[in-house]
């Protein structure tokens, strides 16, 4: 176990936010307790946080910045915590998608990464490993935060139907998930376009990918396999597929259209039925 005396703050960015929080918190003369109190977090909590044995959240680190007046400092690091924490193999891609302006996703049997709520990224991740859950799901919601930005990137995504029906966490959950993707329906830098089934044999076939486009560097295409990424450059490469996302865009229902599948795919496959004394059946 880590001692807080002996916390190297040049280990890790978890180790350091923790250094940081403790010379902060024992600048303004307060225990662990005392903080925990003020922000109302339990003390134990406050010295996981510092000893680097426990991940902080965006709330907490928005909270502790307001109590101990560090101008947004842990705020701004925890966002180098989430993605420290990312398999080493993925945060190169959660580097880009934080930088890039546009993002063009095609996914072919679950929702993507950036649009999944809690319930549904928990059960994805837990489907056969279910350690340190609660971190890991924390550390896959913390990307979706590039939507906060100032100026955040514009997001394309088409979803094969299959998404839709492909039955992860529960029908709760999925209830949850459907809701969130229409929660987007009048947001101009998100888009979501359901690839139907009726499409027929279309260009994503071959698997899903991404595309991440930038002010000035090269786009980059993103494919990935089990436990390693693919990002590439290759001129050649991306010309295929930003062809093969258009046609993907083109053979997709439109906004519109797309709302109204998940909307009824909610309803038809998800939604509680119930019998004539208003008690829900299965």
């Amino acid at each position: 176990m880590t001692h807080i005396n002996v916390l190297d703050p040049g280990a890790s960015p978890l180790d350091y936010y923790g250094f940081e929080l403790r010379r902060y918190r024992e600048a303004a003369g307060l225990t662990q307790k005392q903080l925990g109190d003020i922000v109302n977090y339990t003390g134990s909590l406050v010295g996981q946080v510092e000893t680097a044995r426990k991940l902080p959240t965006p709330e907490f680190s928005e909270r502790v910045d307001v109590a101990l007046g560090t101008g947004g400092l842990l705020s701004r690091l925890v966002e180098l915590v989430m993605r420290s924490q990312l398999p080493a193999w993925f945060q190169q891609v959660a580097e880009l998608q934080a930088r890039a302006v546009e993002i063009c996703a095609f996914e072919t049997h679950m929702v993507h990464g950036l649009l999944q709520t809690d319930a549904y990224a928990r059960a994805v991740l837990g489907a056969l490993d279910q350690t340190n859950l609660d971190d890991r799901t924390a550390v896959r919601l913390a990307r979706q935060r590039i939507f906060e930005k100032k100026e955040p990137p514009v997001f394309w995504a088409v979803l094969s139907e299959a998404a839709l029906y492909q039955e992860i966490g529960g029908p709760e959950t999925m209830r949850g998930q459907l809701a969130h993707l229409l929660a987007f329906e009048n947001n101009p830098r998100i888009n979501i376009q359901i690839l139907p089934f009726s499409a027929g044999a279309h260009a994503g076939l071959t698997g899903s990918f991404d595309i991440y486009r930038f002010a000035s560097d090269p786009t980059i295409v993103y494919t990935e396999s089990y436990g390693s990424a693919h990002p590439t450059a290759n001129p050649d490469t991306v010309k295929d597929c930003s062809l093969r996302y258009d046609h993907l865009q083109a053979a997709a229902l439109s906004l519109r259209d797309s709302a109204e599948l998940i909307r009824r795919v909610t309803e038809d496959r998800y939604g509680e039925h119930r019998d004539a004394d208003g008690d829900p059946v299965a």
